[in-house]
């Protein structure tokens, strides 16, 4: 779907998490970063694929990385996924798909049958210097931290 590539700078963005804090991408610079865009937060995949990044934080960490999680969500939304399963980690509410639309990840998906414009689950890892340094587009949500850190 994206149209970016492994070597691409990273398309930089500003926008609010779940606290209306502004996170843009230059407060990563000198850090590596697990930028993920997921569907709808608190979904049965969405909770699978976060709790996963969450339950292996402190290793994404001792590694070098930060977490960053983006979806279309409000900042409602996004607070009670964050306090339901205690995420350690900021979740974009990216409500005018401004984040979401530089990176690609928006587009027509089917389910059931039914076909509709939505999120695809996409993984960025950005290096310390903004370039993308892999991109992860079949996400196995359970699995989705030894995807990153393989």
């Amino acid at each position: 779907m994206t149209n970016l590539k492994i070597g691409d700078k990273a398309p930089n963005f500003n926008s609010l998490d779940q606290d209306g804090n502004t996170i843009q991408l230059s407060d990563y610079k000198g850090k590596k970063l697990v930028l993920f865009f997921y569907p709808k937060a608190s979904t049965p995949g969405c909770t699978n694929e976060a709790c996963n990044l969450r339950d292996n934080y402190h290793t994404f960490l001792s590694k070098g990385y930060d977490v960053l999680g983006v979806s279309a969500d409000s900042q409602k939304r996004q607070k009670n996924f964050i306090n339901k399963y205690e995420f350690p980690f900021p979740l974009l509410a990216d409500e005018e798909k401004e984040v979401i639309n530089a990176y690609g990840v928006w587009g027509p998906k089917k389910f059931m049958g039914r076909e509709y414009d939505g999120i695809h689950r996409t993984t960025f890892v950005i290096d310390e210097s903004g370039n993308i340094e892999d991109i992860i587009l079949k996400v196995k949500t359970k699995e989705h931290s030894d995807q990153i850190l393989k």
